[in-house]
Order: structure tokens, then sequence, then C-alpha cells
């Protein structure tokens, strides 16, 4: 039997775009329908990207520490020899977002936003079939806002399966493999490489570009590569990755030598890539920009009242921005006036030490001589060396106008750094100059003093250096 709805709003995706569009739709007053065909509520994200993974990285991190105190000591003291039970840690990890998934379904129960589990399928611009476990059902909705997100890419010759796996799969292993290989130097690779280094695994790294993290310039990846090296991660750097077969990886190195890489496992992460097809994207007449849907500074698409937000819509792929446009996209429905327009889109890398980049970095203002550039150390902030973040060549950047120091571009590098990054945001976007930073009273003892730090510098008084 076939069940017809029709709606104010039809939400395709449950991620952080989605669902928060959902949300801010239902508390506008808006009748909405959120359709639900991947994950779950929260999408990649919840399910099985930022949240999981970084509850994986935090317990390595804890094992790390145990495991310092059982050779040798670590800060006066000393444990017997750790175990991981990876199972059970994975277990924990579910219940985290277990608990994170009912959150979301309790929110857009409040909000009055119809949930329907099931894959949609366009015949046009407004209409779908969901396929769910108790029929059919044929949506017709005002506007439509897509939110499908995004999936791993694979490569031809290493498919998913067996022991070829995503990051999907990294994240609810139920043992560490002895030997891990990463084909990907990007952050995914690198923050799920590390994490398993910290659990026992040992680790190679197989990368395309001529350094890790290639989109970062290097003084931000060089703590990261010292990390690695320390740590005993194998890197091939310039190399090229090929078939697996008989628990051996095949590569070529940057000199076109061929090699076997042993692998136990091996994590595919070069990348993600939009996902458009098997929904019906095809039957909607959208206009699009390469793989991406394109949209404007509304989030619309050429079809009147069809929007796209996330991951579909381009770069930079982070949740943050999906949630953000689902917000912009909501109110614009509602009647606001409203644009998505960021001043910047801060982006973290949670690796061994943590890295943050938000607006312009040193490659965009190659050669340019009207910016100010000013780092200051972590090894100089006494929080930093309290809690052993100070010793790995972190620091805090500052990139500025010369001509009236405005903010530009703010990076760090180093543990815990993460935890500045909506200061940073937040300053760029409000259109800071450097004497707002400086005119700031920083808490001390805390690792945004380098923030402080940093910007006195650019204007030539730093006090502690």
């Amino acid at each position: 039997m076939t069940q017809t709805l029709k709606t104010k709003v039809l939400i395709i995706g449950a991620g952080t775009g989605g669902y928060v569009a959902g949300i801010r739709c239902g508390q506008l007053g808006l009748d909405t329908i959120l359709v639900d065909g991947g994950d779950g509520l929260g999408g990649t994200c919840l399910n099985v990207g930022c949240i999981p993974s970084k509850a994986i990285i935090h317990a390595a991190s804890k094992f790390e520490t145990v495991s310092k105190a059982a050779n040798g000591g670590t800060l006066g003291i000393t444990v017997a020899d750790p175990v991981i039970d990876l199972a059970q840690t994975v277990t924990w990890k579910d219940g985290i977002v277990r608990k994170l998934n009912g959150g979301v379904a309790a929110l857009l129960k409040k909000a009055r936003v119809k949930v329907i589990k099931g894959w949609a399928h366009f015949s046009d611009a407004k209409t779908c079939t969901v396929k769910t476990d108790d029929g059919d059902i044929v949506i017709s909705a005002e506007h439509v806002i897509l939110a499908t997100g995004s999936e791993p890419v694979e490569l031809p010759f290493l498919k998913f399966g067996g022991d070829v796996i995503s990051s999907t799969e990294a994240l609810s292993l139920d043992a560490v493999p002895e030997r891990l290989v990463v084909v990907g130097g990007g952050y995914i690779g690198l923050e799920l490489g590390i994490a398993y280094r910290k659990l026992g695994a040992q680790v190679a790294i197989v990368e395309m570009a001529d350094r890790i993290l290639p989109l970062y310039d290097k003084a931000l990846t060089d703590p990261v590569a010292k990390w690695l090296e320390k740590h005993g991660v194998e890197l091939h750097l310039g190399a090229k990755a090929g078939g697996f077969g008989d628990g051996q990886l095949s590569i070529t190195t940057r000199d076109g030598t061929p090699m076997q890489l042993p692998a136990d496992k091996v994590l595919v992460t070069v990348g993600r890539r939009p996902r458009t097809k098997g929904w019906g994207l095809e039957n909607m007449g959208v206009t699009m920009d390469g793989p991406f849907v394109k949209i404007d500074d509304r989030c619309a698409t050429n079809m009147k009242n069809v929007w796209a937000v996330g991951d579909l819509t381009g770069e930079p792929m982070l949740a943050h921005k999906g949630s953000a446009q689902g917000e912009v996209v909501a109110e614009i429905v509602a009647g606001h006036d409203r644009r998505f327009d960021p001043v910047t889109i801060a982006a973290v890398c949670f690796t061994e030490p943590e890295i943050v980049s938000a607006g312009l970095g040193p490659l965009d203002v190659e050669g340019r001589d009207d910016v100010i550039q000013a780092v200051f150390p972590l090894a100089a902030i006494g929080r930093a060396l309290a809690i052993e973040a100070g010793e790995d060549g972190g620091f805090v950047r500052v990139l500025a106008s010369k001509s009236d120091h405005r903010l530009l571009g703010i990076q760090a590098v180093g543990q815990h750094v993460a935890e500045l990054s909506n200061s940073f945001a937040q300053m760029l976007e409000m259109g800071a100059v450097l004497e707002d930073v400086a005119g700031v009273i920083h808490v001390h003892p805390t690792l945004g003093e380098a923030f402080h730090e940093a910007s006195l510098r650019a204007l030539g008084h730093a006090i502690h250096i």
C-alpha cells in the first residue's frame, strides 16, 4: 500500500546539515518531513565520522599515557603493563553514538519534525518516493532541502571489503591489527593511523604527495611528521599504492621501485565524494558544479525552492559548515533575509599534535609584502608545559594586514589546540584587528595566552619571548 504525504519542507539526509535544518524549520513553525536513509540520525559525523573517531582517538591517547607509565614511568607515575580490549572500547564508543542519536531524535520530536526512515528517490524536483519497511510513501513538498552528505572514495584496485577497509570499518574493529597500512596521508588517514599506532599497531602510511597533509603549510605539519618519526610510523611519500593480496600491499616508491608492505588491514582514506547517486538527483534538473550541486549564497539551486547544504555543495566538507547552511536555509524558507557568507570556516586535524587553521595561511599570501606574520611558541606558555603540550614544536601564528592590522588568518599546532578554533573563527568573523586581541585580558594559565602573545608579537611587543 502506497501512502501519500504533502509538506511545506522536505529534507533528504539526517546528517549535521539535514537534522539541524529540520530542527530550525520546526522551531520556526514550518511543517517538515526529514527522510533518513543513510547512517542514522546525525549522519556520517555522529555515526561513523567525527564523534566516533574522536572517541577512539581519546581512548588511544589514554592507552598511550598508561603505556608510558608502564615503561619507565611518566610524571612520577608507574603502573603495570596495560592491555587494550578494542571490542570493549568500540562498545563504549557505540554507547556514545547511541546517546547522541537519541538526543537528536528527541530534539527533532520536540521541534515536531516527522522523521521517516527509508531511501528516497526523486521523480521530479519536488516529489520523491520513500521505500520503508512498511511500504512506499510518496512525498510532495513546497521546499526541498538536499543534505545527502558524502561517502568514502573507493580505489578501483583497492575495493572495500575484507581486509581493505574505509574509515567506517576502522572505527568498529574488534581487535588492534598487528600491521596497518594507511593509503592516504590526509587528515582522516593520519588521525586514525596515529590512533592505531598509540594502540600498539605497526603503522605505515602511503601518500602520493611529497609530504603529509599537503593542504597545510610545512610549518604546521612538521610537528606531526616528527611525532610519526619518533613513534616508528613508516612513511612512504611520493608513493603510489597498488593491489592487495596474501597480506601484502603493492606500492611503487617515489623513485619507481616496487615494494610489498605487509598488512593485516589496509585503510583507504584518499578522500570523500558527494553522495549524488541512487536517489534520483538526475531527475531534479539541478545544475552541477563538477561533482557537487551548484548553489548560490542562499544555498539555493537553480530550481525554485530546491536547496542544498553540507558536503553535497562542495569544499570544505565539514560538519559545522553543513549545520550553518541548514540554519540559513530554514530561516530563508520561513521568510527571513539570510545569506551564507562566512568570513572563515575553521578546520581542525585531530592528529598528534592537533592542527587548527582559520582564514588565510602563509601559502595564500606568499609573495605579498602587505601582510604581518607572527608566531608564538607553546613552549613559552606555562599551561602548555604543565600538561606536556609545549614539547612538540607547537605554536600559534597570526597573519594580519600591515596597513590596518585586520586579522587575515590564524593557525596553531600543538596538543589540545583544537579548543582554540572557535576563538580564532570568532575573531576573524567579527573583523578583529591585532589590537582587539591584544586588548582582551586572556585567562592565565591557558593555551589561549599563545594567541594573545602572537598578536602582541605581531604588534612588536610580545611579553613572554
